[in-house]
């Protein structure tokens, strides 16, 4: 776990480069892939997306590389300002930190994060994909984002929770091994010289 902003920056700044690629994945070829093909006549959802022009976001159509660029700095803002110190914060609010085994006060802040992170997320893409050439309504705005919410958190959850957050904290171990383990010879030696006081 991160220890220090410096540290929260460069776990937030993983995990948001992952969930941003798979979330894109997801959105084109999961969630809208066989209607692009069906819209364009195409074999291949690539295929589709070239074919029209990029992907339909603003009231135009952008290259998927700009579209990860964008969600990617939505995202990050999202993550670095609202997702990562409010979702320690309500796992705190559920969990004692001191007495609460790390798995599980990891998972409560894995929810937390998808708690606030999809529906926020959801809500910018419900602005970013909607279909500007139908006019604008309020209404509507609100029923895509309800949809957006409800195909991305099953996705969000899961993916999450067994993929994304244990691939961040294997890369995330591996780039702060030197402090990781200076901390860890740190914790026991202080054990140890705790322990010698009680004898």
């Amino acid at each position: 776990m991160p220890r220090n902003q410096f540290q929260r920056m460069i776990f937030a700044l993983i995990t948001v480069i992952i969930t941003v690629h798979a979330y894109v994945f997801y959105s084109l070829y999961v969630v809208n892939g066989n209607t692009l093909m069906a819209m364009n006549e195409t074999s291949g959802v690539i295929e589709a997306i070239n074919k029209q022009g990029g992907v339909y976001m603003f009231g135009t159509y952008l290259p998927i590389w700009a579209v990860v660029i964008i969600e990617f700095c939505c995202a990050y803002l999202l993550e670095v300002v609202m997702g990562s110190p409010m979702s320690f914060k309500l796992a705190s609010k559920v969990f004692d930190i001191t007495k609460t085994n790390p798995i599980i006060f990891e998972t409560a802040i894995i929810c937390a994060t998808v708690g606030l992170m999809c529906p926020a997320m959801s809500f910018l893409a419900a602005i970013m994909y909607y279909p500007y050439y139908m006019g604008f309504s309020v209404i509507t705005l609100l029923a895509n984002w309800i949809r957006l919410v409800c195909f991305n958190f099953p996705f969000a959850f899961f993916s999450q929770l067994f993929f994304i957050q244990p691939l961040v904290r294997k890369v995330f171990k591996a780039i702060f091994s030197k402090d990781i383990k200076m901390r860890s010879k740190a914790e026991r030696e202080n054990d140890e010289v705790f322990a010698a006081s009680i004898e």
